[in-house]
């Protein structure tokens, strides 16, 4: 029995050898690829279908992300793993499981991961080992390489939707219900400050693209993020930052923080930071301070009040100096609205907390917990029931709903 995969490479390698491959376009290279099999004598009893395949695995390995390829084309998979050359695992519905293949070497996947992060511009190698990067796609990708990583390299890849994420399909997965999606119109449309927090794969980011959705179409945005993914759709006037990595000689980064100076004098309306994790943190609340109303911003945490204490620690991480006391009440007057997601057991996203900041008293950032998810006690393992409650505490800070003009109640 011939060796087809063997037959394969070989066709591989002596194209990637061939100054008239290199230098042809994708469409070119395919005629190439389908050129050489038909040509081989150990392909000509394979079906058309098989040669279809086969000589689609020979572009993969070539210009494409190889086994990531045929993943990358399953709609339903949302988060890829790639833990060395010989492990892949993915996240489907919710659930993570191990796949059968892999890739040729670790060689084979270096070679995948400088073609991903070249496309972005960007740079990784032994020197700069961790880097945070996008498909053309949108997918967001990290990497990590030896010596860092001691397991061989690293890649893990976050998929989006195709589409935006909209309110309308939120509400048909549970995560939220119409009273509250009208809640946060009011809120977003009047200018309130909203900061997204949850853990790790809760859908902040696509709660943020959707909550964008409701911003007045005319306004100025600016948004900011260290690995460009948020899909902000009906802005016209709209300017998207995006960090840059040092090169491997140190220079030419640039960061959060002087994206966010550099938002200031664009002349926004609202500012979107995709994501705080440290020092920026503070030049985020100045800006909310400082007239940039409706500002929405999103951060890692495991519940509201965490999410405070994170950005005490990350304005001190700006600016040791500063009091305490002083770092609560410059967060109780930037942020206005706090919004929490969760991840449940079930793989399901939800948002489980609406809070209210109401202020400082005595040093202590005071919250007025608007609406929670409460979890039916008899809801089974593998699927979370409950219910969206409103409480009985009245939305205290109602300036900006009367200085829009909204009636409506929160």
């Amino acid at each position: 029995m011939k060796d087809l995969t063997k037959a394969a490479n070989v066709i591989r390698d002596a194209l990637c050898s061939d100054p008239e491959a290199a230098g042809t376009d994708d469409a070119g290279l395919e005629m190439l690829i389908w050129k050489k099999i038909t040509e081989s004598a150990d392909f000509e009893d394979l079906p058309v279908g098989e040669r279809i395949s086969v000589a689609s695995g020979i572009f993969s390995s070539m210009r494409g992300y190889d086994v990531l390829d045929d993943i990358m084309r399953d709609p339903s998979v949302t988060e890829i793993m790639v833990n060395g050359h010989s492990l892949i695992f993915i996240e489907r519905g919710g659930r993570v499981e191990k796949l059968p293949v892999s890739f040729e070497s670790e060689k084979k996947l270096e070679d995948v991961i400088q073609r991903i992060v070249g496309q972005a511009g960007r740079e990784v190698n032994r020197a700069n080992p961790i880097v945070d990067t996008r498909l053309p796609d949108g997918s967001r990708v990290s990497v990590v390489l030896p010596p860092v990583s001691l397991s061989g390299p690293q890649v893990t890849i976050r998929r989006f939707p195709k589409e935006p994420m909209t309110f309308e399909r939120l509400i048909s997965f549970g995560s939220v219900t119409e009273e509250i999606v009208e809640k946060l119109r009011m809120l977003v449309v009047a200018g309130y400050n909203i900061f997204i927090s949850g853990g790790t794969g809760s859908g902040k980011t696509s709660f943020l693209n959707a909550l964008s959705g409701f911003i007045p179409p005319k306004e100025r945005i600016v948004t900011v993020e260290d690995s460009a993914e948020l899909k902000i759709e009906g802005i016209e006037n709209l300017v998207r930052l995006e960090t840059r990595n040092a090169n491997s000689s140190g220079s030419g980064g640039i960061g959060m923080r002087s994206l966010i100076r550099a938002s200031l004098r664009m002349r926004p309306e609202r500012i979107i930071v995709g994501e705080v994790r440290g020092p920026e943190a503070l030049d985020m609340l100045q800006a909310m301070n400082t007239g940039h109303d409706g500002s929405i911003s999103t951060g890692h945490a495991n519940s509201s009040a965490d999410m405070l204490t994170r950005l005490e620690t990350m304005v001190l991480e700006a600016s040791p100096g500063l009091p305490l006391g002083a770092v609560r009440h410059q967060i109780a007057s930037a942020i206005d609205v706090l919004i929490h997601l969760a991840r449940m057991r079930d793989g399901s996203r939800k948002l489980v907390e609406i809070s209210e900041v109401t202020g400082c008293v005595g040093n202590e950032i005071k919250l007025n917990r608007l609406y929670y998810f409460r979890e039916d006690p008899d809801s089974p393992k593998e699927s979370v029931g409950g219910e969206f409650v409103r409480t009985e505490n009245p939305f205290v800070q109602t300036g900006k709903l009367e200085k829009a003009g909204i009636t409506g109640r929160i």
